[in-house]
């Protein structure tokens, strides 16, 4: 029997935060916020989660591949994002799912779509539901008769390589490990592991711009995709396989990143590489983030482009097992398929001691992989998982993930901590805490990551309280010029700020398009832009 993945936090049922996770978390949030313990939640179970009756049934040529099950709706009513896990924990589900479709092939999407248009159901394509936006939490509102979640899980396959181009075509259901698998037999890869790489599917990672392994260079699934086939209300589309092309716009990359409203991904052509043979890692500390940033930029700008190049402040580092609290870490890796890395991992420690920085041992020795940026790696993986157990004790966890210039990245970056910590003050009145790593760098920018925590006095509180924080910090980053999202998309949740971020004339042409592609507006409605701009 498949595993289940769990409708009230990250992951899969069988998977647990062990005990000593558990006490080493209410240890470190006990003393920073100055408490004894903490009332615990119990996790809900899904009987607990009232639903109403399904609004709709499918016809009986689509039976089979419906399920109306009680756990299969609760699962596909929430997404992974922390107001979704405050309802969970509430035990509350004000805009469920009627029915989870389970297409086996492509033919059963077009059914499917044909269907709801004549049903006037909303569409909610869902890959593996690890959405931290609510991009597939259902819609409310928009005068649809009922909501149908079409889960792609079955369709999971790589469906054939290309190992002279390099390249493969898989079906956009195909979770990260099983895609990974699939591959590993001709020696390649995608090389695309963003943190929800183990629940999260090749077509969801297309369908919000995912941002994966690399800091620098190939990072973004964008420049992974060599063409797309996607299931739209109007008619099929296929893309042409091409290395690039300058004939007009790109067709790909007006799906890329639409999140489900324009049409459904059903597979891909993607680019490949060997698997690396080759790595290098090292850690490197600074006594000032903004001394460390600017060895980070200089990194950056030096067409090294290393595959890991993360830096994290003093209060990140410490928290993630890296330093004391006194040091901000760097950490920096090189990788190929084709030749040695130690010179150009010399050449970056070279250019970090220019800014004040102390690798911990000399260029280039092995250890360093399974040293600080091992545990680093590890810890990344797991911080997920502690998301319920922190809703459970009236803990707001969050992050702002953003992007800028370097021109005016501190300004930035201090104007977002400030908005931060004061707006958790206001809300809670105590002291919170707002670190910062960087997930990505450009030539012209990082990528700020902004983490934020907050005690709220009680369970009814803790909605209200993490809005006024996410609100205040995400209004500083529209003001001081920067993207509501670098790689977690738009969702319902950056919809506000999106809004303010897009050009107009550009929302006008996305009208434009779900228009052609999506007459009756049905698909994902409410995310990126409403029918009427009013």
């Amino acid at each position: 029997m498949a595993k289940r993945l769990k409708f009230w936090g990250w992951g899969y049922e069988d998977e647990v935060v062990p005990p000593a996770e558990l006490r080493w978390m209410e240890s470190t949030w006990a003393e920073r916020f100055g408490v004894a313990g903490f009332s615990v939640t119990p996790t809900p179970a899904a009987a607990e989660i009232r639903l109403p009756a399904p609004r709709i049934a499918p016809p009986a040529s689509l039976a089979a591949i419906c399920t109306t099950d009680h756990y299969e709706r609760v699962l596909h009513s929430y997404s992974k994002s922390f107001p979704d896990i405050i309802r969970v924990y509430r035990r509350e589900c004000p805009s469920p799912a009627d029915v989870v479709a389970l297409p086996r092939n492509e033919r059963d999407v077009v059914d499917l779509l044909d269907w709801c248009y004549g049903a006037n159901a909303a569409v909610v394509p869902f890959g593996g539901g690890s959405s931290v936006v609510g991009g597939v939490t259902p819609p409310t509102g928009g005068g649809h008769a009922a909501v149908v979640s079409m889960d792609l899980r079955n369709l999971g396959k790589v469906l054939e390589i290309d190992e002279v181009s390099q390249c493969a075509r898989i079906q956009a259901g195909t979770f990260g490990p099983s895609l990974e698998a699939q591959l590993k037999g001709a020696g390649l890869t995608l090389r695309h592991f963003p943190q929800s790489f183990q629940c999260s599917t090749l077509g969801g990672w297309i369908a919000t711009r995912a941002g994966g392994h690399f800091a620098t260079l190939y990072t973004h699934i964008d420049d992974l995709v060599e063409s797309l086939r996607v299931v739209t209300p109007s008619g099929v589309l296929e893309t042409r396989r091409l290395p690039g092309s300058g004939a007009g716009p790109s067709p790909d990359r007006m799906f890329i990143g639409s999140e489900g409203t324009l049409g459904v991904i059903t597979e891909a052509w993607m680019r490949l590489r060997r698997r690396p043979g080759f790595r290098a890692t090292a850690t490197v500390k600074f006594g000032d983030f903004y001394r460390g940033t600017d060895a980070v930029r200089a990194l950056a700008q030096s067409g090294l482009y290393p595959a890991n190049c993360r830096i994290l402040d003093a209060e990140e580092s410490q928290y993630n097992g890296l330093a004391d609290g006194r040091h901000s870490v760097l950490v920096v890796a090189f990788e190929s398929a084709d030749h040695p890395v130690e010179a150009p991992l010399k050449r970056a420690l070279e250019l970090c001691r220019d800014f004040g920085g102390e690798a911990d041992m000399g260029a280039g020795e092995a250890s360093h992989l399974e040293g600080a940026a091992g545990r680093w790696r590890e810890r990344f993986m797991f911080l997920p998982y502690f998301k319920e157990h922190m809703a459970a004790r009236c803990i707001f966890r969050d992050a702002y993930e953003t992007a800028i210039t370097w021109d005016r990245f501190k300004d930035f970056h201090a104007s977002i901590r400030e908005a931060g910590l004061a707006a958790i003050r206001k809300a809670t009145g105590r002291e919170g805490s707002v670190s910062c790593r960087f997930t990505h760098v450009y030539p012209d920018g990082p990528a700020p990551y902004l983490t934020f925590h907050g005690l709220s006095s009680s369970p009814e509180r803790l909605m209200s309280d993490y809005w006024a924080v996410k609100s205040a910090a995400s209004d500083a980053i529209i003001a001081g010029g920067g993207t509501i999202t670098h790689h977690h998309a738009v969702g319902r949740e950056h919809r506000p700020w999106y809004d303010r971020q897009r050009p107009e004339l550009f929302a006008c042409a996305l009208r434009a398009a779900k228009s052609a592609l999506d007459p009756k507006w049905l698909l994902n409605p409410g995310l990126l832009v409403d029918r009427n701009p009013a």
